[in-house]
């Protein structure tokens, strides 16, 4: 997965780059290489709370949103990793669900029993 970290009125240092690295780490596992997630932190310069986290996850054939504000850069990020981690498992369950659909409606098309010395067994 590549990850692209922008700052909209806010300087974007090394170290949270690594903090938003190893808070994705769990996602990247769970999506293709060919994955782009896009995070943006933004200092919305306005009173309570002034730091927000927007995520992008595009996926062949989706795209995955979530944003979060807080008082400070990491705890958005960390609120923003929580969402877009229950959203990938979410997706991927979906996908998984329709996949093993696909397969039952395939196998009961072809016959649906299966044979076993010389005796034929409904599935």
């Amino acid at each position: 997965m590549r990850i692209e970290v922008k700052g909209r009125n806010l300087q974007v240092t090394d170290e949270l780059r690594e903090c938003v690295t190893r808070r994705f780490e769990k996602v990247a596992k769970q999506v293709s290489e060919q994955a782009v997630l896009e995070v943006e932190l933004a200092d919305e310069r306005v009173p309570g709370d002034p730091i927000a986290a927007e995520v992008v996850l595009h996926l062949k054939g989706t795209t995955l949103r979530a944003k979060e504000a807080s008082k400070d850069a990491k705890s958005a990020l960390n609120l923003v990793a929580e969402d877009m981690a229950r959203q990938v498992k979410r997706h991927r369950d979906k996908r998984r669900g329709r996949r093993e659909t696909r397969a039952a409606v395939e196998e009961s098309r072809n016959g649906g029993g299966e044979v076993v010395e010389g005796t034929v067994l409904e599935a």
